[in-house]
C-alpha cells in the first residue's frame, strides 16, 4: 500500500476543497495517485475539481510583448514573490519578451539571443548569482495572423507588460486595428478568467474528451436509470462541458457584454457592426507556476537547521 503523507491529502484538499478524510480515501483507493484521485471524488459526486487541479505552484512573472500582428509570452520563474516584485528581475523578463517576438517565441534560440554584453541564459546566471536565488526561463511562445492583430491583456499586474497571468488573442480580419484591439483585450481579460480548454471542440485533447466521457458516464450509471436514458444523460452533461471548457461556446464574461451572448456569438455581432468577417484564430494564457510542483517543507524545522540545531 502507497504511503499516503499529511502533505499529500492537503494537496489533494487544497486542490478540490473536498474533506480531510475524503481525499485520505481517494488516495487509499488510488495508491497515491493524485489525478486518479481527484477523479475518484469527481465520481463519487464530492467534488468538482476541474478548474482548480491546475492552481499555480511556483513563483515569477509572465512577460508580454506585441508588435501589430504577432504577439509573445514568456514565463521566468524565481524561488520567491519577493524576487518576482525586484526591479532587475522585473527589467530581465520585460526584455525576455521583446526577444522572444523577435525570436519567435522558440525557448531555445531565445536563450542564446544576445541581451546586453552576454546572451539571454548567461543574463539569468548572472542575476542568480547576484540575487541569490534560483530562477528559470521557463517556456515561450508566439501567436500571429497574416492580417488582424494579437491583442494582450497581463492579469496581476506588476507593470504593464508583466503579471501573474498573460494572455494572448489572435483576430483576423481587415478591420480597423484599434476596434480589432479593443475586442481582442476584452477576450483576452475573459480567458484570464475563464481558462477554456481549446477555441473549439475540434481543438479539444482527445484523451480529455474521453476521460470526462468516461467520469460523466459513471457519474449518470449512479442514477440506475437504463443505458438509453444514461446515454442521452451523457449528452447533455457533455454539451455542458463544451459550454464552460471551450472558449467559443463559453458566456463572455465582458463588462457591457450581453446578457448570456457567447464568445464566438460576440465576435460575429461585432463583425456584423465593423461591416467585415472578424476570425477568432487562436489563444494563448500563460499562467505563473501552473504544472509545477512546488515542495514545501516544515518552516520551524527549517529555521532549526539554519540554527544549527
Amino acid at each position: 500500500m502507497a504511503n499516503i503523507t499529511a502533505g499529500m491529502v492537503k494537496d489533494l484538499r487544497d486542490k478540490t476543497g473536498a474533506g480531510m478524510m475524503d481525499c485520505k480515501a481517494a488516495l487509499n483507493e488510488t495508491g497515491g495517485d493524485m489525478e486518479a484521485a481527484m477523479d475518484w471524488l469527481r465520481k463519487k459526486g464530492i467534488t468538482k475539481a476541474a478548474k482548480k487541479a491546475g492552481r499555480a505552484a511556483a513563483e515569477g512573472l509572465v512577460g508580454v510583448a506585441t508588435g501589430g500582428n504577432i504577439g509573445a509570452l514568456v514565463e521566468v520563474n524565481s524561488e520567491t514573490d519577493f524576487v518576482a516584485r525586484n526591479d532587475e528581475f522585473k527589467d530581465f523578463v520585460k526584455t525576455a519578451a521583446r526577444l522572444a517576438l523577435e525570436e519567435e517565441g522558440v525557448l531555445d534560440r531565445l536563450l542564446k539571443k544576445s541581451m546586453g554584453a552576454n546572451d539571454v541564459q548567461q543574463t539569468l546566471v548572472n542575476l542568480v548569482a547576484k540575487i541569490g536565488e534560483n530562477m528559470s526561463v521557463r517556456r515561450t511562445i508566439m501567436l500571429g495572423v497574416d492580417q488582424g492583430v494579437v491583442s494582450a491583456y497581463v492579469h496581476n499586474a506588476a507593470s504593464p507588460e508583466l503579471g501573474k497571468i498573460g494572455v494572448l488573442v489572435a483576430l483576423k480580419s481587415a478591420a480597423p486595428a484599434d476596434k480589432l484591439n479593443a475586442l481582442g483585450r476584452q477576450i483576452a481579460m475573459h480567458v484570464a478568467a475563464a481558462n477554456p480548454l481549446a477555441l473549439t471542440p475540434a481543438h479539444l485533447d482527445a484523451a480529455v474528451v474521453e476521460k470526462e466521457r468516461s467520469i460523466q458516464a459513471d457519474i449518470a450509471r449512479q442514477s440506475g436509470k437504463p443505458e438509453n436514458v444514461i446515454e442521452k444523460m451523457l449528452e447533455g452533461r457533455m454539451r455542458k462541458f463544451y459550454e464552460e471548457s471551450v472558449l467559443v461556446s463559453q458566456t463572455f464574461l465582458a463588462p457591457g457584454a450581453e446578457d448570456g451572448i457567447t464568445v464566438g456569438k460576440a465576435v460575429e455581432k461585432a463583425a456584423k457592426e465593423l461591416g467585415t468577417p472578424i476570425a477568432l484564430e487562436g489563444f494563448v494564457r500563460f499562467q505563473v507556476g501552473e504544472g509545477i510542483e512546488k515542495v514545501e517543507g516544515d518552516f520551524a524545522d527549517e529555521v532549526a537547521k539554519m540554527a544549527g540545531h
